[in-house]
């Protein structure tokens, strides 16, 4: 089969790795329309599950990834002048140039074509596949976006996505109050040497502080002054050309047209709060892949995968707009003492937490975590107590 991909994001890249493991006498293209090396972006998150599935898919890869990132298994909160840590699953951090370049070496070591600065506005000649693989801008589905029913909606905080020399050891989010409304970061290592930055505010507290007036040597002191406690005195880093952004959440009612199927951001996004879009672009290239091999049939193959990955999304997308929502409505929960505070954070994905108080959902899930352990301790010492009165019951027939 002649492959095309549109796009060289690890959604791209992890796909055409699979299809060349799955068979070698695949053609496959991929086209980039950044030079190589360039990349958007700082680091980006994971959590072990994916590095499993990394695993059962390409274990050299997986490999490759594991060892290039940094772990961390505590969650931080600042709030005013208080901190407090939570222990909580372990996560991993890798740079997004870091991860491009990996996957980019084992898909050339594997027989996969890459051009750089080539850019493909429409599906090319004599290609089986086209696969859009593009970001959330794809030229490819936008030349279709009627058939595709595109639908883009965007949120209303804003936010900017910077990196710092500061070395976070655990999952940081920093809230600092000012005159204007609150303004909060998130930070995560991803390297030895850095880490990435996200700071959002609400619009009030955007243009209350200037953010919206100010250029980048104005904004990144000042926000290098709200942030100075958790800074440690190190700089904030922006891209050259980044600026604040609305999140802008895309889905699409259809992921292929014809011979072009979407990949990635180029057919949904889910805020970045959960940490999930690149485990989500590869866990599609993975699903892509096995209806490929599964299904001999080209549109029933691209039926699969989309049947298969719209159903999946729907608990990520229902968190992503609830944890979205959480940050919206700060101030609901700000208030609360911060270890109260974080675990709301923690449970922001929740249906019902907006329309429950937070100081009565907080009693709630407490309750609820007692009832849970003492559920679990009786399906833990339910077999143990039976055991011993089978022992104590023989001794005294014996």
């Amino acid at each position: 089969m002649k492959v095309v991909c549109a796009g060289g994001g690890p959604a791209g890249l992890y796909l055409a790795i699979l299809l060349k493991r799955q068979d070698p006498s695949h053609d496959i293209t991929v086209h980039e329309r950044n030079p190589e090396g360039s990349t958007y972006g700082w680091g980006v998150t994971y959590w072990r599950g994916l590095l499993d599935r990394l695993q059962e898919h390409d274990p050299d890869s997986a490999r490759a990834i594991e060892d290039a990132s940094v772990r961390w298994s505590d969650g931080v909160a600042h709030v005013r002048d208080l901190t407090t840590r939570h222990r909580g699953d372990q996560g991993f951090g890798i740079g997004r140039h870091r991860l491009l370049d990996l996957l980019a070496d084992r898909a050339r070591a594997l027989g996969v074509r890459l051009e750089y600065e080539s850019e493909l506005t429409g599906p090319p000649a004599g290609a089986d596949l086209v696969v859009a693989a593009d970001g959330v801008h794809s030229a490819l589905r936008t030349r279709h976006a009627q058939a595709f029913g595109t639908e883009i909606t965007s949120g209303r905080n804003h936010y900017l996505w910077l990196g710092t020399t500061k070395v976070f050891d655990a999952f940081t989010f920093a809230f600092t109050e000012t005159a204007h409304g609150w303004i909060w970061a998130y930070g995560y290592g991803y390297s030895g040497e850095h880490s990435t930055c996200v700071v959002e505010c609400s619009p009030e507290t955007f243009t209350g502080l200037g953010l919206d007036r100010a250029d980048d040597a104005e904004g990144g002191a000042l926000l290098e002054k709200l942030f100075a406690d958790v800074l440690d005195g190190h700089p904030l880093i922006a891209r050259p050309g980044a600026g604040w952004l609305n999140f802008r959440t895309l889905t699409n009612r259809a992921w292929r047209h014809d011979n072009v199927v979407l990949l990635g951001d180029a057919a949904h996004t889910t805020h970045y709060s959960i940490g999930a879009g690149t485990t989500l672009a590869l866990e599609d290239a993975m699903c892509l892949a096995e209806a490929l091999r599964t299904h001999t049939d080209l549109p029933e193959a691209l039926a699969a995968y989309e049947r298969r990955r719209t159903a999946e999304l729907l608990s990520a997308q229902s968190a992503a707009r609830y944890s979205a929502r959480w940050y919206e409505n700060l101030p609901r929960y700000i208030d609360l003492p911060p270890h109260r505070m974080f675990a709301l954070l923690g449970q922001r994905h929740s249906p019902l937490l907006p329309y429950v108080p937070p100081q009565l959902y907080y009693g709630l899930d407490k309750a609820a975590g007692r009832l849970e352990a003492l559920r679990r301790f009786k399906r833990w010492i339910g077999p143990r107590a039976a055991r011993t009165l089978q022992t104590r019951s023989a001794a005294r027939r014996g």
